[in-house]
């Protein structure tokens, strides 16, 4: 892409940030130029979001069913999917998916409680709890 060409559309996503784009110069160097965005990023930011905004609404209420774990929720409110938090924890996706089990959740030693907290951003104790939200 040729500088000239790098997207500057303002958009919402970035909250009046840039990004750093790979662009030419008019020599043909590559250098970093600043981007205000593209308004299909946007688009495809925003609809990406909505749909994890609807799973973390849907693991709300599976853990206050009693169906899942705490684990679930958090998992989807921090916008991650198995497969991110298995790559964040290094634990099997299998096995996480044993510990979204609310009975098996409760046994969970405090060296994997740690390890999926520290994933989360979130203490051993707010893995425990269910954040009270306006879902």
């Amino acid at each position: 892409m040729d500088i000239e060409n790098v997207p500057q559309d303002n958009i919402s996503t970035y909250g009046n940030n840039k990004k750093a784009i790979y662009a030419r110069d008019k020599s043909g160097k590559l250098c970093i130029v600043g981007s205000t965005g593209w308004s299909a990023e946007e688009i495809a930011t925003i609809q990406a979001v909505e749909v994890l905004k609807k799973n973390a609404k849907k693991a709300y209420y599976a853990v206050k069913q009693g169906k899942k774990s705490p684990l679930y929720y958090h998992m989807y409110a921090m916008r991650m999917d198995l497969q991110v938090l298995s790559e964040s924890t290094g634990f099997f996706k299998w096995r996480i998916k044993l510990d979204f089990n609310p009975k098996i959740f409760q046994k969970i030693s405090n060296k994997r409680l740690n390890i999926y907290a520290d994933a989360l951003g979130k203490t051993p104790e707010q893995l425990k709890t269910m954040e009270k939200t306006k879902i």
